[in-house]
């Protein structure tokens, strides 16, 4: 379902039809939790995992929610708008894959509030050359504005310091989360550990944009990173997020 959620701002030309699918999403977690899922493949298979696993509706509306207001083609006025947004979409997710494994624990939720956090703002940057191909910058514009920097200084894809001062400081708040994330592992119960694997991922592309200096255009920001999969097998053998 977080899928097909996270795609309806690009699939859809018109808010009109994205808020209907948002509505139609609304509608169906109630159903489902009425014990009466919609006929769509992906709404029987998340009654499913509810059944089975017990799941928070909370989460759920949340995410659905998160995400119908995020429809407007509207940069995020501040860091913390884009932190909110990222805890009621990704840090939900991670919630949810929590009580799938089983896992009922404080220090586990506030892990996986800052790896959300995380996984929102890297979100946020890599989505900048795309979204700047289409004339949008998400940005949040407290941020841009502290530096000087306009919306039209990412569109013509401008690498000047500034720019790149913009993209250090969001991709630094990124860096905070994770490492205020990873200052309750200790106090995580290690089967907890699995739901936090993304961190890899994380971890990779906050490093790849430090060696080309935060240029967020840069074309290695655009190659997928082949061992991934070892280092998150690593990551897991290891068991440490």
């Amino acid at each position: 379902m977080w899928n097909w959620l996270r795609q309806v701002k690009d699939l859809v030309s018109q808010k009109d039809i994205g808020l209907m699918r948002m509505q139609f999403w609304k509608e169906a977690v109630d159903d489902i939790y009425r014990d009466n899922p919609p006929h769509q493949p992906v709404a029987v298979e998340l009654w499913k995992a509810i059944k089975i696993h017990n799941l928070t509706k909370m989460w759920l509306v949340r995410m659905i929610e998160e995400r119908e207001k995020n429809l407007d083609d509207q940069a995020y006025r501040t860091i913390q708008d884009l932190e909110t947004y990222a805890e009621n979409t990704q840090s939900s997710l991670f919630y949810l894959v929590l009580e799938t494994l089983g896992v009922k624990d404080i220090h586990a939720d506030h892990a996986a509030s800052h790896i959300g956090k995380a996984q929102g703002i890297v979100t946020c940057l890599r989505a900048v050359p795309y979204h700047s191909s289409r004339r949008k910058v998400f940005l949040p514009m407290d941020i841009c504005m502290l530096h000087g920097v306009s919306q039209e200084d990412f569109i013509r894809r401008r690498e000047e310091t500034k720019a790149r001062d913009v993209i250090f400081d969001i991709a630094s708040q990124a860096h905070l989360h994770l490492e205020h994330a990873r200052s309750f592992s200790k106090k995580v119960p290690l089967k907890a550990f699995p739901a936090f694997i993304q961190t890899v991922a994380l971890d990779d592309y906050l490093n790849k944009i430090r060696k080309v200096d935060f240029n967020i255009f840069h074309p290695n920001l655009q190659k997928k990173n082949t061992l991934l999969p070892l280092y998150m097998y690593i990551q897991k053998w290891k068991k440490t997020y």
